[in-house]
């Protein structure tokens, strides 16, 4: 299965730290070798970085490791191939315009039949189950919403239940983003953290890198890390129930958290 690694925040903030912990996954303490990427948004566009390569041994990667970019929302992937072959059209993040914004979507698990769902506007680049969902998913909402919604919890309701649709399928742990919100979605494995004032120093699981958060943010800072394990030792994270789905805004989850008897439209 692949990895996720999502980001939320109230400020432009790199994602340095917990992509060093992701990216190490990526061939050297993890199996996934099959491809990495990364986008980063910038208003309503994000710039995306793809590698049909492992992430633990790419010069590539371990430039994203190192360069600040900061971004309020951030979307990752490291890939263990199940479906599709491993190539560059088949790594995620995929990013899609909707609404005269970049949406991006990065899933883990296997979604058998799901091919069978007929898609319409938007169209696959690669051959992956995943990129046809994002596809089927964006086709639904588009219709569904050709303008935004004014209120966001009709859109956040509307996109659970097409999770839970496609949860019919198999497997389907997914980050989705508008450019504002980052929907996260679980099956089996998600789990988040929000880090804000007092900050403290935290450890990465899989590599001897630490950071001490209050020499590098504002007391001001709300960040949250959402990833499929947790990335540090010594911290809480909030392990997901299947059927959950949680949206954040500015690195705060929204008031209603979408569980397995919510409602759909």
């Amino acid at each position: 299965m692949c990895e996720l690694l999502g980001m939320s925040a109230n400020t432009p903030t790199d994602i340095c730290f917990s992509f060093t912990g992701l990216s190490v996954r990526g061939g050297k303490t993890g199996p996934h070798t099959d491809g990495w990427g990364i986008a980063f948004y910038d208003g309503r566009a994000c710039r995306a970085f793809h590698e049909a390569a492992p992430s633990a041994e790419s010069a590539f990667a371990a430039f994203v490791r190192d360069y600040p970019i900061k971004s309020c929302v951030v979307v990752s992937h490291v890939r263990q191939a199940t479906h599709g072959r491993v190539c560059l059209a088949n790594t995620h993040p995929f990013v899609r315009e909707l609404w005269g914004r970049h949406w991006c979507f990065a899933h883990n698990g296997k979604l058998p039949g799901v091919k069978d769902r007929p898609l319409g506007f938007y169209q696959p680049v690669g051959t992956t189950d995943s990129e046809h969902a994002f596809c089927w998913l964006l086709d639904a909402i588009r219709t569904r919403f050709p303008k935004p919604p004014r209120r966001p919890a009709s859109l956040h309701r509307f996109v659970y239940g097409l999770a839970e649709e496609l949860r019919g399928h198999g497997t389907f742990n997914m980050l989705l983003s508008d450019a504002t919100h980052l929907f996260a979605y679980c099956t089996t494995k998600l789990c988040w953290i929000t880090r804000r004032a007092p900050f403290g120093v935290a450890r990465l699981l899989d590599t001897e890198v630490s950071v001490d958060f209050k020499q590098e943010t504002t007391p001001n800072d709300i960040v949250t890390i959402v990833a499929t394990q947790p990335l540090t030792r010594q911290e809480v994270w909030h392990r997901m129930a299947p059927g959950e789905m949680v949206v954040f805004r500015e690195g705060l989850p929204a008031p209603v958290t979408w569980a397995a008897s919510a409602p759909a439209d």
